[in-house]
């Protein structure tokens, strides 16, 4: 391919040389009009007797070339091809002794190897790598993951008109507003980032609150309330939709376990409360004693 494409670029550029030189004589030495006369005898057809040719108009026309070699790539794209020994034939076992994997498929006779295979980590009998390396942590089932937010954020909500701080912010309102993200795994834990910027009372509910966050804003005259859902009541304050899509009633607010009490206020209320709890006697005094 590369032998044909150099030797008809090579033709093309010998071609074009030589019109340019014929083409720059004949602007030098331009041709006169001859006459061609023919000094043949007359025959014995009446028709061909005194045959005179004659061409008193032949001029030398200019013939018009274009001056230099067109760019030409040595590389096209019907050219591309895979380098040799890219592409492999597909491998068709059991197809006839006369492909050499016919009957057993290359296996050979009986033997572990012939067997469709064995479990995933077995090593001959030997003790596993998984067996022989010491265990090392556990995962604790009770375990909870809280999505922070800082007090900051919410100031700037509200600030925006996004939050109407004369009601209740519920983890609902936080989601709609995009202070926190969707995936609200156990809960929202309320963070004391930015707690210089409330300087009005609000009121919250959450699942967890920092000492920081808790004093900012009891100090501006609002309060915060920790409470409890389970996982199917965060879809029900979350999602409340969804329900009415399912054509089912919401659920009844759960209780949270025994180890959890000492870690909330209260249990949570659906749907989605828009007015706060005032706290009780009892429990200011169990907050200030936690």
């Amino acid at each position: 391919m590369l032998r044909r494409r150099l030797s008809s670029l090579l033709s093309q550029s010998s071609s074009s040389s030589s019109r340019s030189i014929l083409n720059s004589s004949s602007n030098h030495f331009p041709v006169r009009p001859t006459t061609l006369v023919s000094s043949a005898k007359p025959t014995a057809s009446p028709h061909f007797s005194n045959l005179a040719i004659s061409k008193p108009h032949l001029e030398a026309a200019p013939v018009w070339f274009s001056h230099g070699i067109r760019a030409y790539s040595l590389l096209s794209l019907n050219d591309l091809r895979d380098s040799k020994g890219r592409k492999h034939k597909r491998k068709r076992k059991g197809r006839g002794i006369g492909s050499g994997l016919g009957k057993t498929a290359g296996r050979g006779h009986k033997g572990q190897k012939a067997r469709s295979g064995t479990k995933l980590g077995f090593e001959g009998g030997q003790t596993p790598l998984r067996r022989r390396l010491p265990k090392r942590g556990f995962n604790n089932p009770f375990s909870l993951t809280f999505q922070p937010v800082g007090l900051g954020k919410i100031a700037k909500l509200i600030n925006a008109g996004k939050i109407d701080s004369s009601e209740l912010i519920t983890m609902k309102t936080l989601k709609d507003t995009g202070a926190i993200g969707k995936q609200i795994k156990d809960g929202v834990r309320l963070m004391g980032r930015g707690a210089e910027e409330i300087k009005w009372p609000i009121h919250l509910e959450v699942s967890r609150v920092t000492v920081r966050a808790k004093e900012a804003v009891e100090a501006a005259g609002g309060s915060v309330r920790r409470v409890y859902y389970n996982k199917l009541g965060f879809r029900a304050l979350l999602k409340p939709e969804w329900f009415e899509k399912k054509g089912r009633l919401l659920p009844k607010p759960a209780r949270p376990p025994p180890k959890q009490c000492d870690k909330v206020d209260s249990i949570g209320r659906l749907p989605a409360p828009t007015k706060p709890i005032p706290f009780t006697s009892e429990e200011n005094e169990t907050a200030v004693a936690a």
